[in-house]
């Protein structure tokens, strides 16, 4: 897979150079990881004018950024050949208020045991039900994920 075909999308509090950012980009140095600023429209019509119209692309995004990355893939399932769910916020309306139609994406959502942001198991539910292919990892860490970042074999995740 071309490195220039991964996006990262953080979360509201951060920016495109978060340590999970800097996590991936050890593997993947061409990975695409910009800073999304404003609310959840203006940051989706950022992330649209990165990715414009094309294809193969993995989306990898961490709460608001996993929301960002699973409406987008949902919306455009032909430009998105994975999905990386970082303990995302699904659970707001956005995206729980009306669930949009499965998308056959292969999808990893990866979710800390101690995560007290997000409902992890109301998460994996709405998950499951989006993205039948869904696989599903509970990691010992909280919401940022910060022990599990610098851990995972990305190249096996994402290569």
């Amino acid at each position: 897979m071309e490195t220039s075909r991964i996006l990262f999308i953080h979360g509201s509090e951060s920016n495109g150079q978060t340590y999970k950012a800097q996590a991936l980009r050890k593997t993947f140095p061409g990975l695409v990881s910009p800073d999304f600023t404003g609310p959840l429209a203006v940051r989706m019509a950022q992330m649209e004018s990165i990715v414009k119209d094309d294809n193969g692309w993995t989306l990898v995004g961490s709460s608001l950024g996993g929301l960002m990355a699973a409406l987008f893939a949902t919306q455009h399932p032909g430009q998105v050949c994975r999905l990386v769910l970082l303990a995302p916020a699904l659970n707001l309306p956005e995206f729980s208020r009306r669930l949009p139609k499965p998308v056959n994406i292969p999808t990893l959502l990866i979710i800390g045991k101690k995560d007290d942001v997000i409902p992890g198991e109301a998460v994996r539910r709405l998950a499951k039900q989006v993205f039948p292919k869904l696989t599903y990892l509970s990691v010992d860490d909280d919401h940022r994920l910060h022990y599990t970042a610098d851990r995972l074999d990305w190249k096996a995740l994402l290569g």
